[in-house]
């Protein structure tokens, strides 16, 4: 989990991400499209993302297409983020729990 936690910490991939997220399937020529970076910075982020198993590439032809893996993403919703939602919604049903008392 290390790897997809440094991985997502670097604004240019995760909009490498967010790119892949809203059109799945792009080559690398597609992804540098409109990017205020060089294909080699893009191919190096794709690189970090694929070891931290956020993104798949497949050879399609002569291509090479990239694939979103939101697994990982979410693996962490589920061991952080989940965590700490529980505990606000025990906090807000207790709150709802109180005043409705109150107000009996």
């Amino acid at each position: 989990m290390d790897e997809v936690f440094k991985a997502l910490a670097d604004a240019s991939r995760r909009s490498l991400l967010d790119r892949l997220h809203a059109r799945n399937g792009q080559s690398l020529n597609e992804l540098c499209e409109g990017l205020a970076m060089t294909r080699q910075a893009v191919t190096k982020h794709l690189a970090i993302l694929e070891q931290a198993n956020l993104v798949m590439a497949v050879k399609h032809g002569r291509e090479k297409l990239h694939y979103l893996n939101p697994v990982p993403i979410h693996q962490i919703g589920e061991r952080w983020v989940r965590k700490f939602e529980r505990g606000k919604l025990a906090a807000l049903s207790e709150l709802k729990r109180q005043l409705e008392k109150r107000d009996e």
